[in-house]
């Protein structure tokens, strides 16, 4: 976890879930004394059993103790993505609480840095995409680690294209892949949209959309 942030109100906590790949990851937290997150290995499982998980992980917390939710929009694949977006909108809605769609792979980039704080701050996140393609993304987190800036934003590219977008990048940077354990990152994905909400930011849950980045079949 990142250092230095203010509680969140006395009582409260935020919930975070990341659906995007075959692993389930939740994490629920008061951003003070108590943080409680798991990763759960589900595959096709993920959609009959992310609820009961859910409902496992917030006691002895209830729903009304939650003052936001922050989800992993993607990239990643189509039906995970939709379930996670599906689930925190819903509990956005009935809880009237803002709703945070954070990108998979801005997540992988602050995991990155929180754990290698002295690397370099601009980070390039590569994962594996459908059809021979890639998506790749540019990030430079800040240097009093108050949140990250997008350089380049998630796109979908051939190797070639993106290949050739880091040979032009003329600012130097660290390459990650992110190729497995994404779901681990779902505590960055709740620091990030902490991060929004300390700066006053509150999503309505209608705006928590997804990224696929390409359609689920090939037309």
């Amino acid at each position: 976890m990142i250092t230095k942030l203010e509680a969140l109100p006395p009582t409260k906590y935020a919930l975070a879930l990341h659906t995007t790949t075959p692993e389930l990851g939740l994490v629920i937290s008061n951003f003070g004394e108590d943080t409680r997150t798991h990763v759960w290995n589900l595959g096709r499982d993920l959609s009959s059993l992310i609820h009961q998980h859910l409902i496992d992980l917030i006691e002895p917390q209830t729903w009304t103790d939650l003052a936001f939710i922050a989800v992993a929009k993607g990239p990643g694949g189509f039906t995970g993505s939709r379930i996670g977006l599906v689930t925190a909108r819903t509990l956005g809605q009935q809880l009237g609480i803002p709703v945070f769609a954070i990108s998979t792979l801005a997540a992988v980039a602050w995991h990155f840095y929180s754990k290698n704080p002295n690397t370099q701050p601009i980070v390039a996140v590569e994962m594996p995409a459908q059809r021979a393609r890639v998506f790749g993304a540019i990030y430079q987190i800040a240097a009093d680690n108050s949140g990250i800036m997008t350089l380049l934003p998630d796109t979908v590219l051939t190797p070639k294209v993106w290949q050739e977008t880091l040979a032009n990048w003329h600012i130097e940077y660290q390459l990650i892949k992110a190729t497995s354990g994404l779901a681990a990152t779902v505590t960055s994905i709740l620091e990030l949209a902490y991060l929004d909400w300390q700066q006053d930011k509150r999503p309505h849950w209608s705006e928590a959309l997804p990224y696929y980045g390409q359609h689920p079949v090939d037309i």
